[in-house]
């Protein structure tokens, strides 16, 4: 994917079938500068993401043909379109759905109905949680709402007060903290913590959860809870 912090205009990739919620979209994203294509269907997302190469998808589920989840699992399988941002869009009774499509590498959602403003606010997050990524990876010191993450010493401080935590504890925290705002499922979870110190399971990560909590003190609240999701690290206003 290029690098977004040029000045040329952020290419965002609209699947969506009703049209009024297309024109909702396309007006409010191409209002704030974005440059837009539209499609309709499973099928054109596919074609359309390998030759446009978006900096992000806005992709509802239901669509006719391949729904969205089938889309997004075939996007995430090519490597011409795996790095790409996708956001689901999702009526609020697809909850089951929600989960699933994390779970296939989406990077968030949005429920339907939606306000521009909140959609927009997500479209700029996930924008930039890709610049926040690549920051991190050279760095590999993640610091936020007062809570710093040394990776390299495997070291955690709240406003410079060191934080004893355990080595499941401290991935979990890791995985949040590198992507605020982004949600990640319990599942998503167990599958990038690795850990000998506690039996890794979907849940047991809400005990991890409080554990970390407890530990980081008032920061705790930093890790918000997406009910029957799954967890978030706050973003920084």
């Amino acid at each position: 994917m290029r690098n977004i912090g040029r000045m040329e205009k952020i290419k965002i990739l609209v699947v969506e079938d009703e049209a009024p919620i297309q024109e909702l979209l396309l007006f409010n994203l191409e209002r704030n500068k974005y440059r837009v294509k539209v499609v309709d269907s499973g099928e054109e997302a596919l074609t359309l993401a390998a030759q446009f190469q978006p900096d992000l998808i806005l992709l509802d589920i239901m669509l006719p043909g391949a729904d969205g989840l089938e889309v997004c699992k075939r996007l995430k399988a090519d490597p011409k379109t795996e790095r790409i941002p996708i956001i689901m869009l999702t009526a609020l009774c697809e909850e089951a759905d929600v989960v699933t499509g994390l779970e296939l590498g989406a990077d968030d959602y949005v429920t339907k109905p939606f306000s521009p403003r909140v959609l927009l606010a997500r479209v700029k997050a996930a924008l930039r949680r890709i610049t926040a990524n690549r920051s991190v990876a050279s760095e590999e010191l993640i610091s936020n709402h007062g809570i710093s993450i040394d990776v390299a010493r495997h070291k955690v401080e709240v406003d410079g007060t060191d934080v004893a935590l355990t080595f499941t504890e401290f991935k979990v925290l890791q995985l949040l903290a590198q992507q605020p705002g982004r949600v990640f499922t319990r599942y998503q979870i167990v599958d990038a913590v690795h850990g000998d110190d506690y039996p890794v399971t979907d849940r047991s990560v809400d005990v991890q959860i409080v554990g970390l909590r407890k530990k980081l003190g008032a920061a705790g609240k930093c890790i918000e809870t997406v009910r029957g999701i799954g967890y978030r690290f706050k973003e920084e206003e």
